[in-house]
C-alpha cells in the first residue's frame, strides 16, 4: 500500500490520530478490566460478542469466527473449546451443511455478554466525541 502525500497531513492531524490512540487504548483497557470482572478473559469477550452479533443471526461458524477475531480457523477452534468448557457457548451441527459447525451462547455467556454490552454501551456513549474519526482530518 502506498502512503498518501505528506503534505496533506498537519499537525493538527497528528495531534488528532494520537488523542484517538491514547482514547482507544483506554478504550481497550476498560474492555478488558470489564470483562476479567465478570470472570472471562477479554478474548472470550470478544468471541461471545461476535457470536451473538453476527449480522442476520444468532450464532456463527468457527470460520466466520476465526475471521472476526483476525485469528487462525484452528485459534478460534481453540478458544471455542475453552469457551465451551467453561459453559460460555455450545456447538451445534448445523442442519444445512453438515461439515460447519454453528456456535451459539449458552446461558452464562448470555448473561457475561449482556452485562458487558450495557457497560460498553455507557463508556462509548462517554466517549462519542472523540471517536467521530470525521475530525481527525480536517483541514
Amino acid at each position: 500500500m502506498r502512503p498518501p502525500l505528506q503534505n496533506d497531513v498537519t499537525k493538527q492531524n497528528i495531534e488528532a490520530l494520537s488523542e484517538f490512540r491514547f482514547q482507544l487504548r483506554l478504550f481497550l483497557r476498560f474492555s478488558e478490566t470489564a470483562a476479567r470482572a465478570e470472570e472471562i478473559t477479554p478474548l472470550q469477550y470478544l468471541l461471545l460478542l461476535h457470536v451473538k452479533g453476527f449480522p442476520g443471526r444468532d450464532w456463527a461458524t468457527i470460520g466466520e469466527l476465526a475471521e472476526r477475531l483476525q485469528a487462525a480457523p484452528n485459534s478460534a477452534v481453540a478458544l471455542v473449546s475453552r469457551c465451551e468448557a467453561a459453559g460460555l457457548v455450545t456447538r451445534l451441527q448445523s442442519a444445512v451443511d453438515h461439515r460447519h459447525v454453528e456456535v451459539h451462547l449458552a446461558a452464562r455467556g448470555e448473561r457475561c455478554l449482556m452485562n458487558l454490552v450495557a457497560l460498553h454501551k455507557i463508556e462509548l456513549n462517554a466517549l462519542r466525541s472523540v471517536f467521530s474519526v470525521s475530525k481527525l482530518w480536517r483541514h
